[in-house]
């Protein structure tokens, strides 16, 4: 199989424009789509402080190994991690 028939999953940090100091971290199979949502009001959970810029993302062939690293993100430890390296 070669990776053109893979399907990647996307780990991606957002970061709002109008509150420079808040950020959203998700997953989805389409950055750019997702992206367009966020900033289109379509997403409740930024909603209110859009827009956003795409701060970082990262790609994962394997959905459950994104999953877990979003959850990470979201943790407590995972937000220090991701201050101090992104």
């Amino acid at each position: 199989m070669s990776d053109t028939c893979l399907v990647w999953s996307y780990v991606y940090i957002l970061q709002s424009e109008s509150c420079p100091d808040r950020f959203y971290v998700g997953l989805t199979d389409d950055l750019r789509d997702r992206l367009r949502r966020h900033n289109g009001g379509e997403v409740a959970s930024t909603r209110s402080r859009g827009p956003w810029t795409m701060k970082n993302a990262f790609g994962f062939r394997d959905r459950e190994r994104a999953a877990a690293f979003e959850q990470y993100l979201k943790s407590g430890s995972g937000r220090a991690f991701a201050r101090r390296h992104f």
